[in-house]
């Protein structure tokens, strides 16, 4: 007998229902014959079994007896019976199950805000009809260059398509996420990644589980590192601030309708987020041997303003930019017009995101990532050089005033009062009623 069978029996024998079932909070069923399943399971079986959740395999008789379910439709989705009788499946079963673990309550509420539980349902589906890859049955034939950027044309005009249905701040996260998922699809596409079970793994974690977009090095396991006590303290003291902040301007987005709280909150957002939560997923998968790097690498230690936007600032999208705009731009034309062309792109891709849910304020992104790659132009010329832009004091002080001064083209007022203050607004009412 394989290790693979001897593992499925083990934990099928450790998680029979042996306990009165009056005790149980509610039975958890997972796919047997899943290695990722498995996995999982021997992990969170001691976890689930301490607030009285009861395991066992999709694949037993009494699953199909108490789900009064049969056949291929059984085994689609891990299920959640509770004992009123209520079943839920797939990403529904996680979130409830998250709902019972104090340090997973968050997935929950996050679960509660309009549209994000569908995009929840979404990412599950994906996760479960590439499960049984795990074993290496799978093979991946390599798309075409052309078919490789076709679910970044496709998720954004679907998304797009959905608009009208959507509140705009609703659809602006829908929107940055189908575009998100589109390039983590084609850096993934281009590196040829699938095939093995390992591959195919790292491939899940990299969709899912990880902001950046170098899905080389994402999926090159090294020697696992251990990041150093400070690391994580001040990721997570990131993350508390980040999320403090956001809690103080959504609970007083409700009374005062100003654009100060607006900005607050969205400061709020990207210190959770990109400072905070991206910074202790990238401590994480250190530890599993992965070279990865915070994408926000102290951006106010730029001493120039090519260090800022090339280095430090979203180095995720920096490195997909330089590989998929700067590259090919400066083969056919030269360096300083490819570099404003990069830049313009960004601002393009900018406005989608935020001017289209705002209805208004168009060209104005574009416009404030022109102005930055005019100036890194201005920082690299012989004037800029002679003048000390590049380095030391004068080039911090010339990065510092150049990406705040106009900032205001990039995050205008209409985005604030149409798409920020409303969500701040969600959230706020959201966190009342929970």
């Amino acid at each position: 007998m394989d290790d693979f069978a001897l593992t499925s029996r083990k934990v099928s024998v450790h998680t029979e229902i042996t306990n009165n079932s009056c005790q149980a909070v509610g039975w958890v069923f997972y796919d047997g014959e899943c290695r990722l399943c498995l996995a999982w399971v021997a992990r969170l079986r001691g976890i689930l079994a301490r607030r009285r959740f009861q395991i066992m395999p999709l694949q037993s008789p009494d699953a199909a007896r108490r789900l009064n379910m049969t056949g291929p439709v059984l085994l689609t989705e891990m299920r959640l019976l509770l004992p009123d009788g209520r079943n839920f499946g797939g990403a529904d079963a996680i979130v409830e199950i998250a709902r019972h673990i104090w340090w997973a309550w968050p997935l929950w509420a996050i679960s509660r805000f309009p549209g994000f539980i569908s995009i929840m349902r979404a990412a599950y589906r994906v996760l479960a009809a590439n499960r049984h890859c795990l074993n290496g049955a799978c093979q991946v034939t390599r798309r075409s260059n052309h078919l490789d950027w076709l679910p970044l044309v496709v998720l954004p005009t679907t998304a797009i398509v959905f608009q009208a249905a959507l509140p705009d701040w609703v659809f602006m996260w829908v929107l940055a996420f189908a575009i998100f998922f589109g390039c983590k699809w084609l850096t993934l596409q281009r590196v040829g990644a699938g095939g093995t079970g390992r591959h195919r793994t790292g491939a899940i974690a990299y969709l899912f589980l990880w902001p950046g977009m170098a899905a080389d090095t994402f999926l090159e396991v090294k020697v696992p590192r251990r990041p150093a006590l400070r690391n994580w303290a001040g990721a997570a003291a990131k993350t508390v601030a980040g999320a403090g902040l956001l809690w103080f301007a959504a609970s007083r987005a409700t009374t005062m309708n100003s654009l100060l709280i607006g900005w607050l909150g969205m400061f709020g957002v990207v210190l959770l987020l990109h400072f905070g939560l991206f910074h202790l997923l990238a401590l994480f998968w250190q530890t599993t041997g992965r070279d990865v790097k915070p994408v926000m690498r102290a951006p106010l230690l730029a001493t120039s303003l090519a260090d800022f936007w090339g280095n430090r600032w979203n180095t995720a999208f920096n490195t997909l930019a330089h590989d998929l705009a700067f590259r090919p731009l400066v083969r056919r034309i030269d360096i300083r017009w490819a570099t404003l062309g990069v830049f313009f792109i960004s601002g393009l891709i900018h406005d989608l995101v935020i001017s289209l849910p705002t209805r208004g304020g168009y060209g104005l992104p574009t416009a404030y990532f022109l102005v930055q790659g005019a100036a890194v132009l201005l920082e690299r010329s012989h004037a800029g050089r002679a003048f000390g832009l590049g380095c030391g004091g004068r080039g911090r002080a010339f990065m510092l005033f150049m990406t705040a001064a106009p900032v205001f083209l990039l995050f205008h007022s209409m985005f604030i009062r149409n798409v920020i203050l409303p969500m701040l607004q969600a959230i706020g009412e959201t966190w009342n009623t929970l």
